[in-house]
């Protein structure tokens, strides 16, 4: 795990957080850049298969099972390699060829409030009441004022990047809401690790059917960087900081990280390719934050309530039924939707 004890106690889990954050903040703008030499799908299923590799190594080491048991276990890390990492992914790729790192980062942050509407749908004890479509509208009214989208231009490229991007959030929401029922007591680093394994050989199997080969790859250092900040520290570093930041404080707590993605996408993207966004966007990711804040208020009510009382601390935080992540989307945590919402 990370040495977090040489950092002082009363700022350590700030500075895991922003570390987390500009890990996984910066991958969107890598993913743009990589995309200029490798194709997307084999971009994203190359890059998986490698830290699926390093994550279930690393698992073998500190969980006590790797290996998952029975139909229900395997259905899990199935419905999470497919939708969670294969799904998401691809539609994030292959958009990022149309818009940048910045918008895509902005658009899949409306994730965690697709979790909570398809939680709603799906799930028969929980369900979305009017202050939380109240939340859900807002969070769709932020996509458009990202994108803008031109009724007279509806097949240009931005509003087909937009779409593809959006469809990723829908993906991974879709997936997190799915995987929850399932029943499963296999560890979230295995999990994790199986996932990516999965999700990566989709990746790859789906790569020729969109005319995808090994030969369109242009090996430059600018594509080596890329691949290897994606796989070793958006990828393996930033998931076994995850790992100790939601043994530490809670799923709640943790998943704020996507919120802070697209600022730090829009940083990065600035400093290192000159791109700036416009103030609609902005505006348009202040009215997702809003969304959130409707739909989750009850949780973060108490997320603030624990850090103003010292001794209702929220370490060792029970965080529920084992959840997948990737970079860029928040898992959902096991709270239940509260019927006002």
């Amino acid at each position: 795990m990370i040495q977090s004890k040489i950092l002082p106690a009363g700022y350590r889990d700030a500075v895991l957080f922003s570390i987390l954050a500009l890990c996984w903040g910066s991958s969107f703008v890598a993913i743009e850049v990589g995309l200029e030499h490798v194709p997307p799908l084999l971009f994203a299923g190359l890059r998986y298969a490698l830290a699926g590799l390093i994550v279930l190594g690393y698992a073998s080491l500190v969980a006590d099972r790797v290996w998952p048991r029975g139909r229900g276990e395997w259905l899990a890390v199935t419905v999470a390699g497919v939708f969670v990492i294969a799904l998401y992914h691809g539609l994030l790729y292959v958009g990022e060829l149309y818009v940048s790192g910045a918008v895509a980062a902005t658009i899949i942050s409306t994730a965690p409030i697709l979790t909570v509407a398809f939680a709603g749908a799906l799930l028969p004890d929980e369900r979305l009441g009017r202050i939380g479509l109240v939340g859900f509208g807002l969070g769709l009214i932020g996509v458009v004022l990202v994108v803008r989208p031109d009724p007279a231009v509806l097949g240009d490229t931005m509003t087909l990047g937009a779409a593809l991007v959006f469809g990723a959030a829908v993906a991974f929401a879709l997936g997190g809401v799915l995987v929850r029922p399932i029943e499963s007591n296999l560890p979230l680093e295995s999990l994790e690790g199986w996932a990516m394994l999965i999700g990566a050989g989709v990746l790859l199997g789906g790569a020729p059917l969109r005319g995808e080969s090994i030969a369109a790859i242009e090996v430059t250092s600018t594509a080596i960087l890329s691949y290897l900040y994606l796989t070793l520290v958006s990828g393996v570093f930033a998931f076994l900081l995850y790992f100790q930041l939601l043994d530490r404080s809670g799923a709640i707590q943790v998943n704020l990280v996507g919120y802070a993605e697209p600022a730090v996408a829009i940083l990065v993207s600035w400093l290192l390719l000159g791109s700036v966004v416009d103030s609609l966007t902005i505006v348009g990711l202040v009215t997702i934050l809003a969304g959130f804040t409707l739909v989750k208020r009850r949780a973060l009510r108490r997320l603030l309530r624990s850090w103003m009382e010292p001794a209702a601390s929220s370490h060792g935080e029970s965080h529920g039924p084992v959840q997948t992540r990737t970079d860029g989307g928040v898992s959902a945590d096991a709270e239940s939707i509260d019927p006002e919402r």
